[in-house]
């Protein structure tokens, strides 16, 4: 995996020279926001060596670098699920590149089911817990020390500063927001009620099919994250689910995503002082 990164990291350096400072990854419709970046260098991911090809719909498959609120960053316009057939290595591959071009804080959003009563359709949650169900895990198999350790703490993934700072800046716009732990499965389905319960009873506050692996990853790569979720529906207490589909959580996303947008640009104000 040393190697591919390598040369990964070598056919971007063809492209562009430019050194950002904060990585985003764009979930499942919040693309929008790659159009808030100015200045840009767009590299399709089927270009770069070893990538993994988006197989979603809403998420376009590219690396965008250019200038957000003044900072330099590189955004990845879509990310890439287990569902989809990859391994659960290979679909954070593009991690271990974000690492090599020396990021300093990787922003990562998704969007989710509430399955805390509290939590309605549109809350803004910051993640600063998980717990994850998937059946792969990107660290199985020999473990290279220059990518990090065999055995990485995962007791403080999550910066409570910063989650702190983002609710600040939430309730600072007028938008509603918690901190939450979230439930990693595997999808590609909507998850039953039954399902929806569990999640509750192990002490989730959303539950989704993202997010995971990568932060995962990250923390191996000694790399920090801050977790942004956009509630696309309620599914707890039983009696408030209702048939979602697809088209529904993109729709939600794109209703709430200039809130998002809102927080992640005052929160590389805050982190890029």
């Amino acid at each position: 995996m040393f190697d591919k990164i390598q040369e990964s990291i070598q056919y971007i350096r063809t492209i562009t020279g430019f050194n950002p400072k904060f990585g985003i990854i764009l979930g499942t419709g919040l693309g929008d926001l790659a159009n808030q970046i100015h200045d840009t260098i767009e590299i399709a991911y089927q270009d770069i060596p070893n990538f993994p090809t988006s197989t979603v719909e809403s998420h376009s498959g590219k690396l965008i670098f250019g200038q957000l609120a003044g900072f330099p960053i590189v955004a990845m316009a879509g990310r890439f699920h287990y569902y989809e057939g990859y391994t659960a290595q290979e679909l954070t591959f593009p991690i271990r590149v974000l690492k090599y071009l020396e990021i300093e804080l990787l922003f990562i959003s998704n969007v989710s089911g509430g399955v805390n009563p509290h939590y309605k359709a549109g809350d803004v949650i910051f993640v600063r817990d998980h717990i994850f169900l998937q059946p792969d895990h990107p660290l199985r198999g020999v473990n290279d020390e220059r990518l990090g350790v065999r055995f990485p703490d995962m007791s403080n993934i999550y910066n409570v500063d910063l989650i702190n700072k983002g609710l600040a800046i939430a309730k600072k716009n007028n938008i509603t927001a918690h901190s939450g732990v979230y439930v990693c499965l595997q999808g590609p389905n909507l998850e039953t009620p039954g399902e929806y319960v569990f999640a509750n009873r192990i002490g989730g506050d959303v539950v989704g099919m993202s997010t995971i692996p990568e932060v995962i990853v990250a923390k191996h790569s000694e790399l920090p994250v801050f977790v942004l979720s956009i509630v696309s529906n309620q599914s707890f207490p039983p009696e408030a689910i209702k048939e979602t589909s697809l088209e529904d959580v993109i729709k939600m996303a794109k209703e709430v995503e200039p809130k998002m947008t809102i927080i992640i640009k005052e929160m590389l104000k805050v982190v890029g002082r």
